[in-house]
């Protein structure tokens, strides 16, 4: 057998920098009612969401990746040329193919960098996550460039009063690099596959082109996703907690992804986690938008000062798939451009 030399890079990895870009037109769930029978009564107590963004007609999955991914990179110092990984996070990229993450990289100058994209949906971002800090430990990479990102208005119809309240657009990014300490704790993910039908598509592309009929769009069992969200996750942020060696008292934020506020505040229930804990409920003005949602929440709770830059957060993602991962992260230090 042939011995070649294995592989090595950093003896740990971090979150330098955290980027995000929210669409500038304000969706109200007033508006929402217009085209289904609800109420932002209704609205508001099923998901706690108030309003959401939605990017213009002519933004791509693209466009909103770079504007992330741009102030990520200006953030952390790091050249564009340095980074020697690209991944984006995203489940609404309308092309099989080339990847959004191609066309990322080369807009914007990360020149070297290999790059693919990430299809765990809701859970996309800490999938990431995970694999950029592999991709730096093992030396495939220095530094990471991840984005989730999501234009979910493209794919949700607006009259299913299942759906049209919930999804929203967005993006979010971040620059993993090395560290000299622990700084992303060992992941918890996995798959239950066979729930793969509770979060799917009216119908397949194919189907469409073949039979016609409406366009594809989102459809979500919701009390099936919603139990197995509150009776699952729990047990797989409590191990994430024990993977990394830290109890729910250590932390200094809880970033779950923002699917929907009951979902939110029965895990925080569940964990037992303590009172002066912040908890990202960015839903209320952003929606759910998947992949993107840890990393806008995490924006956002970092620039109004509920939490501290450095600080140590509990992340967890779940969606379609049914798919999930979970890990505890030091937050990134404060920007060093602005």
């Amino acid at each position: 057998m042939v011995k070649f030399r294995a592989s090595t890079g950093a003896a740990f990895s971090r979150i330098m920098s955290v980027g995000a870009y929210r669409p500038d037109r304000v969706v109200t769930n007033a508006e929402i009612c217009e085209m289904i029978d609800s109420s932002d009564e209704w609205i508001r107590e099923r998901s706690g969401i108030r309003e959401r963004r939605w990017a213009a007609p002519d933004q791509s999955v693209v466009d909103l990746a770079c504007e992330a991914g741009r102030i990520a990179i200006e953030r952390s110092g790091v050249a564009p040329e340095e980074i020697g990984l690209v991944l984006v996070a995203s489940v609404t990229h309308p092309y099989v193919t080339p990847s959004a993450s191609a066309e990322v990289s080369f807009r914007l100058g990360a020149l070297n960098a290999a790059a693919t994209d990430i299809s765990s949906a809701c859970a996309g971002f800490c999938y990431g996550i995970a694999l950029g800090d592999g991709a730096i430990r093992t030396g495939a990479a220095k530094y990471v460039l991840l984005i989730g990102v999501e234009k979910l208005s493209d794919w949700t119809s607006q009259t299913d009063r299942g759906t049209a309240f919930i999804f929203a657009d967005g993006a979010g990014a971040v620059i993993l690099g090395p560290s000299d300490e622990p700084a992303i704790g060992p992941v918890v993910w996995g798959a239950a596959g066979e729930q793969h039908e509770a979060i799917s598509m009216t119908q397949s592309f194919l189907a469409y082109r073949d039979h016609g009929g409406d366009f594809p769009t989102l459809t979500m069992q919701g009390q099936a996703v919603f139990r197995w969200a509150i009776g699952d996750m729990s047990k797989v942020a409590e191990e994430a907690l024990h993977a990394a060696g830290i109890t729910s008292d250590d932390l200094d934020a809880f970033l779950p992804h923002q699917a929907n506020m009951r979902i939110t505040d029965a895990l925080v229930k569940a964990i037992k986690l303590p009172a002066h804990v912040p908890v990202a409920r960015d839903i209320e003005f952003t929606g759910n938008t998947s992949a993107a949602s840890i990393p806008l929440a995490m924006d956002r709770m970092l620039s109004d000062g509920q939490i501290p830059y450095g600080g140590t957060a509990l992340m967890i993602g779940f969606g379609a798939g049914l798919v999930y991962a979970s890990q505890v992260v030091t937050l990134p230090p404060a920007p060093r451009h602005h």
